[in-house]
């Protein structure tokens, strides 16, 4: 993904689906907004593009020939942190959470409104420009800290790769330490408000998240659940 100022109208997509005709509707649809669209009809052509040229975006099926989308999304997240939407007729909320569990940022469900695509596509490349940062790290104790510049964490003076979402998630939690920030709260501050009623995209990134940063993922020292209200980030000992 590019690390610079650009608008989200002028972002390259990467479609990767194997339907030719998606792919020109696709193209048809984003190019007169400004966009740039690159397409691959399968997953690993996809993954050739995403190392060769900067890509912003990727829209990903998950019915693919030879190797389906599912590990496409799992091994774009081995090298990138560039934002993937899912788009596929698997709508069940197993498949939905699988798909956000293996980096998925954001996942729609075929049929799909294209008013829907552009809207989502907008709401995740906004979440992924980089403002400049007063603090460029920002040290949480003597085992954690989080690189504003590069959108990278450092755990035991190792970094971590975050995507974008959680990234932010992260960093909404750090502008508010000790607070108990609502469900609703986190939902509309780091995806926006069209996601409010999504509670399973915030439970799954907060177990990526806690996956990450706590020693042990299951008993977090860091980002507590205050049952009944949502969740609040602590240092421990603080």
């Amino acid at each position: 993904m590019r690390d610079k100022n650009w608008t989200t109208m002028s972002a390259t997509i990467l479609l990767i689906d194997d339907d030719q005709d998606m792919g020109q509707m696709m193209h048809d649809a984003l190019t007169p907004g400004g966009y740039k669209t690159l397409y691959a009809q399968d997953g690993l052509t996809g993954l050739d593009i995403l190392q060769d040229q900067p890509v912003d975006l990727v829209l990903l099926d998950l019915m693919l020939p030879e190797i389906d989308g599912w590990e496409i999304c799992r091994r774009i997240r081995e090298f990138s942190d560039v934002p993937i939407i899912i788009i596929s007729a698997l709508g069940r909320e197993q498949d939905v959470i699988r798909g956000l569990e293996l980096g998925a940022d954001d996942y729609i469900t075929k049929p799909f409104r294209m008013g829907e695509i552009k809207a989502r596509m907008r709401a995740n490349l906004r979440r992924c420009q980089r403002p400049f940062a007063a603090e460029p790290v920002v040290h949480i104790d003597d085992r954690l800290a989080v690189d504003r510049l590069t959108h990278s964490l450092i755990v035991d003076r190792q970094t971590v790769r975050l995507s974008a979402t959680e990234y932010k998630l992260l960093n909404y939690f750090l502008d508010n330490p000790g607070r108990i920030l609502t469900q609703q709260n986190l939902l509309s501050q780091v995806w926006g408000w069209e996601y409010m009623d999504q509670t399973d995209y915030l439970k799954v990134y907060v177990h990526r998240l806690r996956r990450k940063i706590e020693e042990e993922a299951n008993e977090p020292r860091y980002i507590l659940t205050e049952r009944g209200f949502g969740y609040r980030f602590q240092v421990p000992g603080s």
